[in-house]
């Protein structure tokens, strides 16, 4: 059911660039203005100049920073910075690393996948499932950077089940003794090695095993639903041709959902609204919760934080369950679902996550207005949730345990959608490591 399609990709050329590690980026949905600023500065070819242009004040609907993307990557084209693989490839790529929070001592796991291009299809074909709900502000961002460059910068990350390992096992065996491409540490200290796999006996075998397997997308879904509308106007544009174009493909880096490698963090909320005091915001979730409380004082409240999370991370395996943090309030807490409140077993895969009962449950309880909720922040790590709220950036933090990748099946495979910001898939792919160019920009 997915049909992929080894590709002529284009990466940099380190005789001209340099370092790689310079010119790559990570993707554009986490960089903030000062990462932006950052990567700007670090190389004047660094991918970010092409994936996240940066706003001028003279900009118009011909000068932009859309139509100088496009420029500028047919300039590094010509000029040989950037270059076209002459081979159909499937490109072998690893991650090295460890998950946020993790003890350095432990070791580092391996996440394993492959680049490569995959055929359109409806999100209602029964062959690529997404799993989030998406905005419309995103999507309109990355058709007016695909209008202009025809290019795919990032890859859409999207998961296939091999239990057997069949496929990595033949592009491991196809790269064993070869040099990679690539061979960096970067910025956050994940070995990043790629290898280019252009034997065709070996492309044919691992097309021909993906053949039969649906796609489930990680992480890249407002790409996916861009490259789709842009599918749809160059068809109208070209008349509709009876023939496969280039543009009838995306990229992606797909990997195994039984992947060892594979790490799914929580996506925290921390409120930023106005909170009813602790006595009411207590009232208002007891009757469906068991609160637990872990009081701290200055002294005690490192010891007394990893106590909260370890306790939430295990029980949280056996009920839903959730952090809570509030603003002035010395102490952390444990919600566990009530069992009398719990889904029934005949619910929708969708009701049953931990982050959908949240939603329905504490967040609309504490947050009223469809404003408030909007107002929401986000992040994936633990620490960083409570420590906006002890520093004044929010009034109220909710941590979840993360959701299974079993879950994100179930839900994708029923046709549902999970709610915004469930799933963190961990670790992101870099930015600029192999392209998909389309057509000449």
């Amino acid at each position: 059911m997915a049909k992929i399609i080894p590709f002529h990709g284009t990466a940099y050329d380190a005789s001209v660039v340099g370092d790689v590690t310079q010119v790559v980026a990570p993707p554009y949905d986490i960089i903030d203005a000062a990462g932006q600023q950052a990567l700007y500065d670090r190389h004047p070819q660094n991918i970010i100049r092409l994936e996240l242009g940066v706003d001028q004040p003279s900009d118009s609907p011909t000068s932009n920073r859309y139509t100088r993307a496009g420029t500028t990557l047919h300039e590094w084209l010509r000029s040989g910075a950037l270059k076209r693989d002459a081979e159909p490839t499937l490109y072998y790529h690893t991650i090295d690393y460890r998950p946020p929070a993790s003890d350095p001592r432990t070791p580092m796991k391996v996440l394993k996948g492959f680049l490569v291009t995959v055929t359109l299809e409806a999100l209602d074909s029964g062959h690529i499932y997404p799993h989030e709900n998406t905005r419309a502000a995103a999507k309109t961002d990355r058709l007016n950077l695909l209008e202009a460059c025809r290019t795919n910068f990032s890859p859409i990350w999207s998961l296939y089940s091999d239990p057997q390992n069949v496929v990595i096992g033949l592009l491991e065996a196809a790269v064993k003794g070869k040099p990679a491409r690539f061979d960096f540490t970067d910025d956050v200290g994940f070995r990043q090695q790629l290898w280019a796999v252009t034997d065709p006996s070996i492309l044919a075998h691992v097309v021909e095993a993906m053949r039969p397997k649906p796609l489930f997308i990680a992480d890249g879904h407002h790409r996916y639903e861009t490259a789709l509308n842009y599918q749809r106007l160059r068809r109208q544009q070209a008349g509709s041709p009876a023939s496969y174009q280039p543009y009838d493909g995306v990229l992606m880096l797909l990997a195994a959902l039984e992947d060892p490698g594979l790490t799914v963090l929580p996506t925290h909320r921390v409120i930023t609204t106005p909170l009813p005091s602790y006595d009411n915001v207590r009232t208002l979730l007891s009757d469906q919760f068991e609160l637990q409380e872990f009081p701290f004082t200055t002294g005690t409240q490192t010891a007394v934080r990893a106590q909260f999370i370890k306790a939430l991370r295990t029980n949280g395996r056996m009920v839903p369950m959730f952090g809570l943090s509030l603003k002035g309030k010395d102490s952390y807490f444990t919600l566990a679902l009530k069992p009398a409140h719990l889904p029934p077993a005949d619910a929708s895969p969708r009701a049953k996550l931990d982050v959908s009962l949240l939603q329905q449950l504490v967040v609309t309880a504490l947050c009223r207005t469809q404003q408030e909720q909007e107002a929401i922040l986000y992040t994936k790590d633990d620490h960083e949730a409570l420590d906006w709220v002890a520093g004044g950036t929010g009034t109220g933090a909710l941590l979840l345990n993360p959701t299974k990748v079993s879950e994100v099946q179930a839900v994708a495979t029923a046709g549902e959608r999970m709610p915004h910001k469930s799933t963190y898939f961990f670790p992101k792919p870099l930015t600029g490591l192999v392209i998909n160019v389309m057509e000449n920009p």
